[in-house]
């Protein structure tokens, strides 16, 4: 019996050729997971190094550097960054099912968070209240219910016709323009120009006297109730939505409509149900998002219109049609608005270094300035965004 031949180097080199490629096929790319982790492990150890430094005295007060730190650069940017992700979702949403950037969303915010207000009036008129929560959330159906019914009234009557029509996104857009300042004369026109604030918002779970006498130190920290529900509520919706669009019947319609449409309507999937179910739960979202932001800071018709900016932004910086990139990109901009017109005099003073000026890179004024830089860089450096946004 002949021993077997020897392979030849030829064979052999397509052998190891055919072993590189299943080892090339085979490994798995790095986990998202391990980059923020190193940050993460980076920081603490920054910070361990810094108490060690501050207890052996130099003029250091780390506590009060951190604490100052955290009240007014950290609670406030997850906050804002969770009312800009919920905003930015719905947006995401319609642009990867409907094919167009919905302008009126940010004002669909401003007539939600409208509805809640006068729906909150007429509960604590009546004497009903939500406890230790803002009154605002047993009032949020009513707000949702009004701004889903403007959402569907503008679809009849504007985008249906063009969506049968098969007219161009930029036909889209033009109407959607037309539908943000119909709504927000809406708005001004019923609940006045005017701040206005809820009743029983202001509710702290944490006050900064308290803070300061627990603690001993010279700074405090303020925990409201509004900040934690707008962390709960974000976290809450985002699962929900992934829930909805990746294990039921008619998030997988959406999801296959925003793929391909002519495949999808070849299905038996009707459009009309895919686009009144996406109007739905937009407005839904922006309902939410509004009132969070109206519950933590205030309600003004014209800084709704205001905040287009930067929810247009967060979608596109996270990835649009990416809902979890919505909410990263919500966190992105708020944070860089914050820290970049944040003055940071008194932190540094903590710190040791002891100066006359503000420390202030840019003006409040021009904190929409920060995430129209931060759009245009995304949009020439990573136009796909953080998470290579694709329709979902």
């Amino acid at each position: 019996m002949e021993p077997p031949p020897h392979p030849s180097p030829v064979d052999s080199n397509v052998v190891d050729t055919q072993a590189v490629d299943t080892k090339a096929e085979t490994k798995r790319p790095p986990a998202p997971w391990r980059r923020p982790l190193w940050i993460a492990v980076g920081v603490a150890l920054g910070l361990a190094v810094l108490s060690m430094v501050s207890r052996d005295g130099g003029g250091i007060d780390l506590l009060n550097a951190l604490v100052r730190f955290a009240n007014f650069v950290v609670i406030p940017g997850i906050s804002y960054g969770c009312q800009l992700g919920l905003g930015a979702l719905g947006v995401t949403l319609i642009y990867a099912v409907m094919r167009f950037s919905d302008f009126a969303h940010a004002d669909t915010m401003a007539f939600g968070a409208m509805g809640v207000i006068l729906a909150t009036r007429v509960l604590q008129g009546m004497g009903i209240s939500a406890g230790p929560l803002p009154t605002a959330l047993l009032a949020l159906p009513f707000g949702i219910l009004g701004a889903v019914t403007l959402a569907l009234v503008f679809d009849r009557a504007v985008y249906r016709f063009y969506r049968r029509q098969r007219a161009a996104p930029v036909t889209f857009v033009i109407a959607s323009i037309g539908a943000m300042f119909v709504t927000n004369g809406l708005v001004r026109l019923i609940i006045g120009p005017g701040d206005q604030r809820f009743a029983d918002g202001d509710r702290f779970i944490i006050r900064v006297q308290t803070f300061k006498e627990m603690t001993g130190l010279s700074e405090g920290l303020a925990l409201r109730t509004t900040h934690v529900i707008t962390l709960v509520v974000a976290v809450m919706v985002v699962l929900g939505l992934f829930v909805f669009l990746n294990r039921t019947p008619l998030g997988k319609a959406m999801r296959a409509y925003a793929d391909n449409e002519d495949l999808a309507l070849l299905s038996g999937i009707n459009p009309e149900r895919v686009a009144l179910w996406t109007w739905i739960i937009a407005a839904t979202l922006a309902t939410i998002a509004g009132t969070l932001y109206g519950l933590d800071k205030s309600f003004k018709p014209f800084t709704y219109f205001q905040l287009l900016l930067p929810i247009f932004a967060s979608a596109i910086v996270g990835g649009i049609g990416k809902p979890l990139g919505a909410i990263a990109g919500g966190f992105v901009v708020a944070f860089s608005e914050i820290a970049f017109t944040y003055p940071y005099r008194k932190i540094l003073g903590y710190l040791g270094f002891e100066t006359d000026s503000l420390v202030q890179l840019l003006s409040t004024d021009y904190k929409f300035a920060v995430c129209f830089i931060i759009l245009v860089v995304v949009l020439i450096w990573r136009p796909r965004g953080i998470f290579q946004g694709r329709v979902i």
